[in-house]
């Protein structure tokens, strides 16, 4: 099969607009006629299926939570990108298309990506009328920050809960279509079958969670919009319930994976603490605007960070590099942090931390606040002097006062930019991140890999469409910071209803009955399945196998990779599968609220992912973004690509269970930007 990707001709900066101009329309009368489904309601499905029915579609929308509030979407902290460039600091479309390419490594499409940067400006004007309550200046003007891998403040956001904010917004536009009739959701249902009529897709097999009912849906098109699979590595800072079932079953029907082993290590999460635990906690990239990390020079320091001179620390991202200081992208950072533990020099109990320090920007920020309402340094003079007279003739009585008053202000200014954050990292460790430093460590947060879509968001599988995070399409092989929400509600509001007209005007209006035999046939699948999971009465749980599913990923096939780890982990999964299906015991019954058989489920599916996973990272020769093969690198430690070899997109067609899967290659063209080894020093 030879991968279409459907690029339009012409400039790139005008692909999408000829595009819009070009594709096929379905007129408003007809669109009453035709059925979606929508899996997912975090940003991308939420977004897509309120602007859908707003069009006059008919749309069933599906979420396994109790709510599309609770959608993973909410846990995002840190911001939006947007080439808005309301601090007239540079930035542009083409910058945030540039900056969105090389924080990739150079492994995506240049025209997605631009659509991506182009359509970026609207949704904060989409989101501003929802009434999203984005942070703003003084003067009433939306405010910005950094993120990694900019020179700019693009970065949109509401404190430190800007994705439960924008999935606020989305959702209330989703309540008024299902107020209006024309959205049909249903809660608590997990997708668990793809129904494929005629080489299309034409509709899905769910189970209700709280009665175990199977229940089989059809429409026209069906849109996954599922979010990432992170959760292969059991220990992530994705929900618990996250997982990759929906886009995997549809990969087992025809659907090719793209780059699965291109997975994100974000770098500042709260270490973990022992194995007791289930998830991690994300602390946000924002963070690193205003904090600053290191750790001791000399390996095997134990004192506490108070007691550490400043001589004695090692600001290693400023150290290496100069240009972006802790603001590079998250695949440097992380790997960074792991160069520094690995030499001994990491803090903590486990020793698997580094600092995150916010002792400087606290004093800064206060001396501002200070100088402001003092009327600069003699006005502070002045006032320290009239109200504490015993700093009058004693110059270090006056700095200790000083230091004191700007950390009560700055402490507040911080507190407005982040005090959910903090809040959050003092509830979870005990320390107070205002009096002492944050302890941070690299973990599982997104993945870049996905369904392989071509430049409508359609996968292999006409009439499947691939939204968000489900799909492959704009990050390569590391995706920068706050761009994730930028990529969900950019494929929700503003593409998919353009591009699904395009296939939707060549279906005629007949609908399929769930009586079909292709839906009988899925429908019997999904029980047998389902029937095998609780027939078996081993002595291990879910949670055993997914533990151990995760440790493999994680050890061979996580922020770091080689051959002969990646061959070790293809054997192992192999192994635990095979237990699996032998020793599992789950326990009670399907026609129940039964989260042991959710996990089941979701964990078998897993087990096949991950081998996918690490048989990608096998045969990709070369290191880039976030796949790092220990085999290829440049002598500073960094990535070392090989362009000539591997500048495609790797797309896996499944062939049956526990057949080799077949490598069909998207080459990847650049017209626009000069490959180059990425260099943020």
């Amino acid at each position: 099969m030879v991968l279409d990707s459907k690029i339009p001709s012409g400039p790139l900066a005008e692909k999408w607009t000829r595009h819009k101009a070009t594709v096929k329309l379905v007129n408003p009368a007809n669109k009453r006629k035709y059925d979606i489904i929508v899996v997912g309601t975090g940003l991308a499905g939420a977004s897509a299926a309120a602007t859908l029915a707003e069009l006059g579609y008919n749309v069933k929308a599906f979420c396994f939570q109790d709510s599309p509030r609770r959608a993973h979407s909410i846990a995002a902290q840190g911001g939006i990108n947007a080439a808005k460039n309301y601090k007239n600091d540079g930035d542009s479309v083409f910058r945030l298309f540039y900056d969105t390419i090389k924080g990739g490594d150079y492994r995506s499409r240049e025209a997605n990506v631009y659509r991506l940067a182009e359509v970026s400006v609207n949704i904060i004007d989409q989101c501003v009328a929802q009434g999203v309550p984005f942070a703003r200046e003084y003067g009433g003007l939306l405010d910005n920050r950094s993120f990694g891998g900019a020179q700019v403040s693009r970065t949109f956001y509401a404190k430190g809960q800007t994705g439960q904010q924008l999935l606020l917004g989305a959702y209330g536009a989703m309540s008024r279509q299902i107020a209006a009739g024309k959205i049909e959701m249903h809660t608590r249902t997990e997708m668990l079958d793809l129904v494929v009529i005629d080489g299309r897709a034409r509709g899905i097999i769910t189970r209700n969670l709280i009665t175990g009912k199977i229940e089989a849906h059809s429409a026209h098109a069906v849109l996954l919009c599922t979010g990432g699979y992170g959760n292969v590595f059991y220990l992530s800072t994705n929900a618990m319930g996250s997982n990759a079932t929906a886009i995997w079953r549809a990969h087992k029907k025809g659907a090719f994976f793209g780059n699965p082993c291109f997975t994100q290590i974000h770098p500042t999460c709260i270490p973990v603490t022992g194995d007791h635990q289930s998830k991690l906690t994300l602390m946000s990239e924002s963070l690193r605007n205003d904090g600053r990390v290191w750790v001791p020079k000399k390996a095997g320091d134990t004192r506490p960070p108070h007691e550490i001179p400043e001589e004695e620390r090692d600001y290693f991202l400023e150290r290496k590099y100069p240009s972006f200081g802790n603001l590079v992208p998250r695949d440097v950072a992380s790997r960074n942090a792991k160069y520094v533990c690995d030499e001994g020099r990491g803090v903590g109990a486990s020793k698997l931390a580094v600092y995150l320090d916010f002792e400087e920007a606290i004093l800064r920020e206060g001396k501002k606040v200070l100088s402001t309402t003092y009327n600069g340094e003699e006005g502070i003079r002045r006032f320290i002097h009239s109200n504490f007279p015993e700093t009058v003739s004693n110059a270090e009585a006056y700095e200790k006062k000083l230091k004191e008053l700007s950390r009560i202000e700055g402490e507040k200014v911080i507190d407005a930019k982040y005090g959910n954050l903090f809040q959050m990292y003092e509830k979870i460790t005990n320390e107070n991140p205002y009096k002492t430093p944050m302890r941070i460590y690299p973990a599982v947060h997104y993945t870049m890999g996905g369904l392989w879509v071509d430049y409508n968001l359609m996968t292999t599988i006409p009439g499947l469409y691939a939204l968000g995070e489900a799909n492959f399409s704009d990050h390569g092989a590391n995706r920068l910071g706050a761009s994730a929400l930028m990529q969900g509600l950019a494929d929700g509001y503003f593409i998919i209803p353009y591009t699904i007209g395009d296939y939707l005007a060549t279906m005629p209006f007949d609908k399929v009955p769930t009586s079909h035999p292709a839906f009988k046939e899925a429908e019997e699948n999904v029980k047998n399945q389902i029937k095998t999971l609780l027939s078996l009465k081993g002595d291990k749980t879910v949670d055993d196998y997914h533990k151990a599913l995760g440790k493999i990923m994680w050890d061979y096939c996580g922020m770091s990779r080689n051959e002969k780890g990646l061959k070790y982990a293809q054997q192992k999964i192999q192994e635990i599968r095979a237990e699996f299906w032998q020793n599992l015991i789950v326990g009670g019954k399907n026609e129940e609220l039964n989260q042991s058989l959710e996990k089941a489920l979701r964990v078998a599916d897993f087990l096949e992912l991950g081998e996918l996973m690490v048989i990608d990272a096998l045969h990709r020769n070369e290191s880039c973004g976030g796949h790092f093969r220990e085999e290829y690198q440049t002598e500073d430690g960094e990535a070392l690509r090989n362009d000539s070899e591997y500048a495609y997109v790797a797309a896996w067609e499944w062939t049956g269970k526990d057949k080799p899967p077949i490598l069909h290659k998207e080459e990847l063209n650049f017209e626009n930007v000069k490959l180059t080894q990425r260099s943020y020093k």
